[in-house]
């Protein structure tokens, strides 16, 4: 893939993560792909990682994500966006910072950076972790 064409397929991609269908979310990664959502562990293999959207589907609701920024260069995009979600009845919004690596056509590694402490602030008191 061009440039071009590797940014067209994340911004496809990133609308799949919000409609949170786990096999179509799941064909995008090659077969050894990691996914780390930072700050949580990452995730390997593309059946993890659709068990790992499978479950969080089930915590939350992804609606439409902005995109601020995204740019490609040799298989690598970049992408700075702010994630909504839906917890319960709250609209939860946080900025991301993503790096998608790109090999044959799908995502090989896929890295989020975010501040789970104002995710959590976002939510009612007694949905947050213990801090």
């Amino acid at each position: 893939m061009n440039d071009t064409e590797s940014i067209a397929f994340i911004r496809r991609f990133l609308e799949v993560c919000v409609r949170a269908d786990a096999e179509e979310f799941a064909d995008y990664f090659t077969e050894d792909a990691v996914w780390w959502n930072s700050p949580w562990e990452p995730v390997s293999g593309r059946a993890a990682i659709c068990d790992t959207l499978r479950r969080g589907a089930k915590l939350m609701t992804a609606v439409p994500w902005e995109i601020r920024h995204i740019v490609a260069s040799d298989g690598v995009v970049l992408t700075e966006r702010v994630d909504h979600f839906r917890v319960g009845e709250v609209h939860v919004r946080v900025p991301y910072m993503g790096i998608f690596e790109l090999r044959n056509g799908k995502i090989a590694a896929w890295r989020d950076y975010w501040d789970l402490k104002q995710f959590e602030r976002q939510l009612p008191p007694k949905s947050r972790s213990r801090e």
